[in-house]
This record gives C-alpha cells, sequence and structure tokens, in this order.
C-alpha cells in the first residue's frame, strides 16, 4: 500500500507515472507469458476432447484439454520455448499499455478533479470507473497492432507463419493493409471499457481496507488486484475470446496450429456462431487459465507499480519533474 495512504491516481509526476507503468507491464508480462500462449490456444480451439463429433474437420490440429496438459503438450512438440512464443510484440506491447493506461488514468481522473468542486466531486467508485475504463481504451486502440502480432504469433505451431517481427509487419502491411492490424479492435474496445472500469472500481474500493488487514497470504494491494480480476475478467470473457479468433483471420487462418479455425466476420455474428456450434461452453474456453493468468499478471502489476512508483518518489527530486497534468 502507498505509503502516504494517497490514492493511485493521485500519486507521483507524469515520468514517475509512467516509469512505474512500463515496469510493471514489462515484468508481469514475463512470468504470465506460458499461461498466456495456453490461454490463446485454447481460446482459439473450436473443437472439443469430449465432443468426437468435432473432430471431424481437424486437419492435423491439436486437442488441447486443460490448462497443465495443454502446457505439457506444447512442450512435448514445441519444446519449452513454445510456451513464450509471442513474447516480443507482448512484451513490447505490456509496457506500453500499462504506461498509456497508468499515465490516461490520472490524467483523467486529475481533469476530473479540475471539473468539480469539492462539494460537487464524484464518489470515489464512480471516479475510478470513468478514469479506468477511459485509460483501457486509450491503451488498448494505442497498442492494438502488438496484441494482435501478440496472439499470431503464439497461435504458432512448429509450421511457422511468420520467421520473424519484422516480416510479419510487412506480410500483413502488404496482404491485409492497414486494417490488418486492427481486426477484433470492436470486442477490444467493447472488452477492455467494462474490465478496467470494474477493475480499477473494486481495485480502489478494496485496497485500503484490505491494507489495514494483516493477511497470512500477503499485502492487501495484492489481494485487491486479484479480487478486482476476477470480477472483472469473467464478466467481459466472451468478448475476449471473440477477439482472439477475430485476430487470426485473413489469408493465414488455414497456417495456425488450429488449422480449422472458422471464418467469421463482426463481433455479434462472431458470438452467434459460436454459440450456435459451440453453444455457452465455447465462448469460456480458457476461462480458467485465464483467470488463474489474471489473478498473479494483476497482482504483480499492482504490487510492482506502487513500489517502483513510491521508489521514485522517495528518491527523485520532485522539483525538477513537472507534477501537473
Amino acid at each position: 500500500m502507498s505509503q502516504t495512504g494517497q490514492r493511485l491516481q493521485d500519486e507521483g509526476s507524469r515520468l514517475q507515472v509512467v516509469v512505474a507503468g512500463a515496469t510493471a507491464g514489462l515484468i508481469s508480462r514475463f512470468v504470465i507469458a506460458p499461461l498466456d500462449v495456453v490461454k490463446i490456444r485454447l481460446q482459439l480451439q473450436s473443437h472439443s476432447l469430449s465432443d468426437p463429433l468435432s473432430h471431424q474437420n481437424l486437419r492435423g490440429s491439436p486437442i488441447y484439454k486443460g490448462t497443465i496438459r495443454t502446457m505439457q503438450h506444447i512442450v512435448k512438440h514445441e519444446g519449452i520455448t513454445g510456451l513464450w512464443k509471442g513474447n516480443v510484440p507482448a512484451e513490447l506491447m505490456y509496457v506500453s499499455y500499462s504506461a498509456v493506461q497508468f499515465t490516461a488514468y490520472r490524467s483523467v481522473t486529475m481533469l476530473l478533479h479540475r471539473l468539480s468542486s469539492e462539494e460537487n466531486r464524484l464518489p470515489h467508485a464512480a471516479e475510478s470507473f470513468i478514469s479506468g475504463a477511459t485509460a483501457g481504451a486509450t491503451a488498448t486502440a494505442t497498442t492494438y497492432p502488438l496484441d494482435l502480432l501478440r496472439t499470431r504469433f503464439a497461435a504458432q505451431g512448429n509450421d511457422r507463419v511468420y520467421t520473424s517481427l519484422r516480416k510479419a509487419i510487412w506480410e500483413i502491411g502488404r496482404d491485409e493493409g492497414i486494417k490488418g492490424f486492427f481486426r477484433g479492435l470492436s470486442p477490444g474496445l467493447a472488452q477492455i471499457v467494462p474490465l478496467m472500469g470494474i477493475f480499477f472500481a473494486v481495485y480502489e474500493s478494496a485496497r485500503l481496507p484490505l491494507g489495514r488487514l494483516e493477511l497470512p497470504w500477503g499485502s492487501g494491494d495484492a489481494t485487491a488486484g486479484i479480487l478486482a480480476s476476477i470480477v472483472a475478467k469473467t464478466g467481459v470473457f466472451p468478448l475476449d475470446l471473440v477477439r482472439k479468433r477475430i485476430q487470426v483471420q485473413g489469408p493465414t487462418r488455414s497456417l495456425y496450429v488450429h488449422r480449422n479455425i472458422p471464418e467469421y466476420a463482426g463481433t455479434i455474428r462472431t458470438i452467434r456462431q459460436i454459440f450456435k456450434q459451440e453453444r455457452v461452453r465455447g465462448l469460456y474456453r480458457g476461462l480458467t487459465v485465464s483467470l488463474m493468468k489474471a489473478a498473479p499478471a494483476s497482482a504483480v502489476t499492482m504490487w510492482t507499480y506502487e513500489r517502483v512508483l513510491n521508489f521514485l518518489i522517495n528518491h527523485g527530486d520532485g522539483d525538477s519533474i513537472d507534477s501537473t497534468v
């Protein structure tokens, strides 16, 4: 918890917030990369181990079942490095995303303070929701091409679709145009606004009360991050799955590790198609590993962010850095 007891968006200068956010994203991404690859593989799987009828059009696609067995399958057939496929664009995305997110969150909150008087100020939960939703949407749109590249690299099997990040960028631009880098942005934005809004609202509401408790399993900051992640992730997970499936559409759709990925177009039609073919269960493929990933990722992000920010505040020269927005 913050040493000063201040709320998250009131702390630090712009430069300190950017550095702390980028550092938090970098460390968090590396820690949870294997779980992220497993989640993407499960989300892209349109067939099920328990449904033999869905195996008729596999075209050599693997059949994943469960987090541990999927991880074991990847290591067996692709090596340990297979669990870090797409990590380069993912690291770039997470660093950029975290920096933009925390900066926008703080900036929007301070703008809300300027637009309202002390007596008419919004409740803390509402303020956190607005700031979190705006920050999430801004960060998502800004870093989306990196998110798409991360998904496509993580979806590659031993037969590589793209041999390098530079070649992937060139080939997508050549074959799909600028729109190709933004496939699935609509469900991405539809997901991130409530996701980050709910996350920051729950986190800010729980952070200070939990921080006063002596918890046997860790700090109040980490516990608040875990609680906020579970609530937010579960609510918007179908949109995250739809985003992933749309991201791998295009001329390379049948070349990934799952060679039977259906053709999708549009968020609503994709949801209807998945529901028709795979029922409700299909919209929640990978939810378990997503929640497993969300808890340590958010806890590491928030814990690292606040420690780095406190370090910068305590050891930096506050007078030399502009602390206004």
